[in-house]
């Protein structure tokens, strides 16, 4: 009897793991690292991402600030350059994330669920494209590194809050 609790057990165990995994994902971090990490996986608790906020210079992305329901999350990076501000439409997410990486995150690309495109910085370096593994799923959060500029960049994808 034991053996068959134990047994019942590890496969509820394994099953619940497996629907997890269908409701999340991340692949790492793009870019070279270095300097200071950050992550707004506290502020997806507020509520879906409902804007953004990116600061350019010249030539690379220098900062990054999200808006999760109605509140923004911390800032991180430098506080000069141009800044960008974008609002969410009522029920648009972000599903699909592009851009280019050397020594620092040089371009970003957000693509809604709407169809809206939102490009950020200077498209020189590697490319990347990031999207959700699982259906149905958004993006969630965002962490990574930075300095006087975001040096790396990584999206958390999961399900749709809304």
């Amino acid at each position: 009897m034991l053996a068959l609790l134990c047994l019942c057990l590890l496969l509820g165990s394994s099953v619940a793991s497996s629907v997890q995994s269908r409701l999340s994902s991340f692949v790492g971090e793009y870019g070279a690292g270095g300097g200071t990490a950050f992550s707004f996986s506290s502020e997806q608790l507020n509520g879906p991402i409902t804007g953004l906020r990116v600061r350019e210079n010249p030539s690379h992305v220098i900062g990054i600030q999200f808006k999760y329901g109605g509140t923004w999350g911390s800032y991180y990076g430098n506080p000069s350059g141009t800044l960008h501000e974008i609002l969410l439409y009522r029920g648009e997410n972000i599903t699909q994330v592009s851009g280019k990486v050397a020594s620092y995150v040089n371009e970003l690309v957000f693509v809604t669920s709407h169809g809206r495109i939102f490009r950020f910085g200077q498209p020189s370096g590697t490319s990347f494209n990031d999207f959700p593994l699982y259906r149905d799923t958004v993006l969630r959060y965002v962490s990574g590194r930075y300095s006087s500029v975001i040096h790396s960049i990584g999206f958390h994808w999961g399900i749709n809050p809304n």
